[in-house]
Order: C-alpha cells, then sequence, then structure tokens
C-alpha cells in the first residue's frame, strides 16, 4: 500500500539518520529539491546560494517540536555540519507538519529579513510567493477564483480548531481576534469525483488552506482535521456547522476508495495531500516535486502528472 503512511512518526529515528545520505541538485535557474534521501525517500535537500538551504520535507514531519521531539529543527545542528553551513541555521518558510513540501532554510540574519521584506513585498504586489498543490475529494464548481474569510482560532469542545467568520467585523480584526485571508485558486486537473488544485495564499493563517478548501466543499484528501465539515447527501456536497464536525478520520465514497484501493479502516493512515510546490525567490524559483505516495494518488485517480508506484 504505497499510499498509506506507516507509523515511522518519530519513533526510534535518530537525527543522523535522517540527514543521513542527503544529496545536493542544483538545476539551472531553477532550484529543484528533488534527490532522495536512503533514510526516508521523501526528505531531500537542495543547496540554493550562500546560507541558504532549501528542504523537502515528508508530511508529518513537524518544523518544530518540544525538547527531544523530533522535529526538522531537531535536524538542523547536524545538517549544517554535514552540508559545512552556518551552525545557526534557522527556518524562513515552511510546509505545516501535515503537509510535505519545500522548507526553506537560512545561516544569515540578514538574509533571513530580506527575504521576510521581499515576501512582504511579493504580497502588496499582488503576486503569491508561494504556490501549493493539493489532491480534493470533490471538483470545485469554478475552475479559479478566490477564497475570501476572516478566520479566527476557537475552543471547539477540547480543541482548538480554526473556524471561519464570513463578515468579521471591524472591531474583532483590530483587536486581531479575526484575520481577513485570502487565497487563489485554480483547478490543475479533474478525474472523477476529485481535482488537483494550485492554491496560492496570499495571507498567513494556521489551517487556511485546508479550511478554505472545505468552504469550496473540496476537503484536501487525507485531511482528517477538517474535511468532516463537508457532508454528502444524495451526491449533493454541503457545509455542516462547525461545533457539530469535530476531527475525525476522512469519509470518501465508495468509487474514490476503489480507485484508491483502500478501504474505509485503513484510510486514517492515508497522508494529507497538500504540498508546498513552489516559492519565489529574489534571483530564482525554488521547485520540490511532490512525494512518491502524492504521484500515485494522481496516478490512480487519472489525474494530471501521475505515475505508478515502482
Amino acid at each position: 500500500m504505497g499510499l498509506l503512511r506507516p507509523g515511522w512518526e518519530g519513533a526510534g529515528r535518530s537525527a543522523g539518520a535522517w540527514v543521513s545520505g542527503l544529496a545536493l541538485a542544483q538545476k539551472e535557474g531553477v532550484w529543484d529539491a528533488g534527490e532522495d534521501c536512503p533514510a526516508f525517500p521523501d526528505l531531500a535537500c537542495s543547496l540554493v546560494s550562500g546560507p541558504l538551504v532549501a528542504i523537502s520535507k515528508p508530511p508529518g514531519l513537524a518544523v518544530t517540536g518540544s525538547p527531544g521531539q523530533l522535529s526538522l529543527v531537531s535536524l538542523l545542528p547536524d545538517l549544517s555540519q554535514r552540508l559545512s553551513l552556518p551552525p545557526e541555521l534557522h527556518v524562513v518558510k515552511a510546509a505545516g507538519k501535515d503537509g510535505s513540501g519545500l522548507v526553506l532554510l537560512s545561516g544569515c540574519p540578514g538574509t533571513t529579513q530580506q527575504l521576510h521584506a521581499f515576501f512582504a513585498q511579493l504580497q502588496r504586489a499582488g503576486r503569491p510567493p508561494a504556490t501549493y498543490r493539493a489532491v480534493t475529494a470533490g471538483i470545485p464548481a469554478a475552475a479559479e477564483g478566490e477564497i475570501r474569510t476572516g478566520l479566527k482560532l476557537e475552543q471547539v469542545g477540547d480543541l482548538q480548531l480554526v473556524v471561519p467568520v464570513a463578515a468579521p467585523s471591524r472591531r474583532s480584526v483590530e483587536r486581531k481576534e479575526v484575520k481577513r485571508t485570502l487565497t487563489r485558486y485554480k483547478v490543475l486537473g479533474m478525474a472523477p469525483g476529485c481535482g488537483l488544485v494550485q492554491l496560492q495564499p496570499m495571507t498567513a493563517f494556521p489551517g487556511q488552506l485546508l479550511v478554505h478548501l472545505t468552504l469550496l466543499l473540496c476537503p484536501a484528501l487525507g485531511d482528517h482535521v477538517y474535511s468532516a465539515r463537508v457532508g454528502t447527501v444524495l451526491g449533493e456536497s454541503f457545509l455542516l456547522p462547525v461545533g457539530s464536525a469535530l476531527p475525525r478520520t476522512q469519509v470518501l465514497g465508495e468509487q474514490l476508495l476503489r480507485r484508491l484501493r483502500l478501504t474505509q479502516q485503513l484510510l486514517h493512515r492515508l497522508p494529507l495531500h497538500l504540498h508546498l510546490h513552489q516559492l519565489l525567490l529574489p534571483t530564482a524559483v525554488l521547485t520540490a516535486p511532490p512525494p512518491p505516495f502524492f504521484l500515485q494518488t494522481l496516478h490512480l485517480l487519472g489525474l494530471p502528472g501521475g505515475q505508478s508506484a515502482s
């Protein structure tokens, strides 16, 4: 079952095992983090220039974590030593814990500040610095568009979840209780009951892309947190109230399950199909191809860019 994530989440893996065998790859004009690491085939590294390093990380690897917990930050000292980089590598921009894709690192605080200013300048100019790809359960009604909504963190039962606020008041925004958010999207490919969607966030908020996809009634494949907010009756999707749609294993229709060669009982092991694919830098475009399980999903579902598992 190449689509399923094994129970690797940090158990028994040392930092050295993760960093060992990292390869450097450089392409003219485009920096491609595509070389595999033998310790985990979804982890790769690409030296960009000077103090900058790009990691293509697997889903489930947190960027930061508690002391003693395996995270990308816990690997940085070993990574710096093996690649003869500055000892104080830190994260500039990163895919979230549950997603896969690019993590941009810097060994120079001044470079980090310049990049943050560059990303902010891009957003002010209406140019998205980051491009994601997601496999979705369902297809957006429009081939491309924008998702605009307020988002806030709210305690729902015992959980702190991201909740949409359709019309946030000016006061709630000024108090930073709610943030106005915007994501541009474009459907790159369709197959029965699923799609490949490009996402370009123009704002940053925890869980923004996953929640925005639910508002399109097309949750990301492997979203076991927010997908419960999308219900289906007689083939028609609709939004459920947040309070009655607590996180649970994603539920997929029988046709999708058959094409994925999965059963509902195994679906809790399906990783999130949300991949940070591309970052714009001042002098280069940084890209990371999707991990093998993502490509296999595209192949099984008949979406563009897929390849069969080896």
